[in-house]
């Protein structure tokens, strides 16, 4: 009689490390709607400002930039206005890292739905990179607006064409934070360590990629360090494409995206790994 029975849903156990089933995350969407609903609704429920916090935090920070880098440091911007120049590293570096940070306590800080329901584990990095795209698309505007009050008081710049990859340059960069995320996840199971780091390490991270500084302005003995870093090409891409001033390469960027690629599979095949035993560890 079992055997005539039609079944929904058939959960079986993972055999291997490349048996990932990405279609089962197709099916979960409607799951990860909800988890994206709930990370933006919890996140700024209780705060008085609410969603303007993702306007407060880039102009906080732009403006600190533009003090300390721009006006006592007096580093280079390209010939850009100065404020301009730092909010765009900003809006993309922002997405980027909260990205990062958020994936990459995904096992521990679930520890407790993820011993208790089934669903593809997955989703929950998944729904916390979608999550931060509202946080983009509002800075992003943001940015928009400060790029047509420097216009109308007569700053020269101006997108060009390659505007057009920015939807690339956003899929690059969620791509690349989940990929990290859910590797220092994985390995955060077992060294909890890795969980103080993050913060520390994001923090670093940033001074390697130019966001208060121009790649012209690194000397060309070391330029090939920063161009080792895969967000480097993306900022700089990102910066080109809405200001039409910095560096552009394709072939850099090219090699983001091939460096997402494999960070990808990478990753999902340790967080698949993990995912058959983590309870046991966390």
């Amino acid at each position: 009689m079992a055997e005539n029975q039609n079944w929904t849903l058939e959960i079986r156990p993972k055999r291997n490390l490349f048996d990932v089933n990405l279609k089962e995350l197709w099916r979960y969407r409607d799951l990860i709607v909800l988890f994206v609903r709930r990370d933006f609704v919890a996140k700024y429920k209780q705060t008085i400002l609410g969603p303007l916090w993702f306007i407060i935090q880039p102009l906080l920070t732009t403006l600190m930039f533009t003090v300390v880098f721009g006006s006592i440091a007096g580093i280079s911007t390209d010939g850009l206005p100065k404020m301009l120049f730092y909010m765009t590293g900003i809006t993309a570096w922002s997405y980027f890292s909260a990205a990062l940070k958020s994936t990459s306590n995904t096992f521990v800080a679930n520890a407790g739905i993820f011993g208790k329901v089934y669903f593809p584990r997955l989703t929950m990095p998944v729904s916390v990179v979608i999550s931060g795209l509202i946080q983009f698309a509002i800075q992003f505007l943001f940015l928009v607006a400060f790029m047509i009050y420097f216009k109308i008081s007569g700053a020269h710049f101006g997108p060009n064409i390659y505007i057009l990859l920015i939807p690339v340059l956003v899929i690059i960069m969620a791509g690349l934070g989940l990929g990290f995320g859910v590797i220092i996840s994985s390995l955060t199971t077992k060294y909890r360590d890795l969980t103080n780091l993050v913060g520390f390490g994001i923090q670093l991270w940033m001074y390697a990629t130019p966001i208060i500084y121009p790649l012209s302005e690194i000397p060309e003995k070391y330029k090939f360090i920063i161009l080792a870093n895969p967000v480097t090409p993306i900022v700089e891409t990102f910066r080109f494409s809405l200001l039409g001033k910095g560096s552009f390469d394709l072939s850099y960027l090219l090699y983001s995206f091939i460096f997402m690629i494999v960070l990808l599979a990478v990753g999902i095949v340790l967080f698949n790994k993990v995912e058959q035993s983590f309870m046991d560890t966390v």
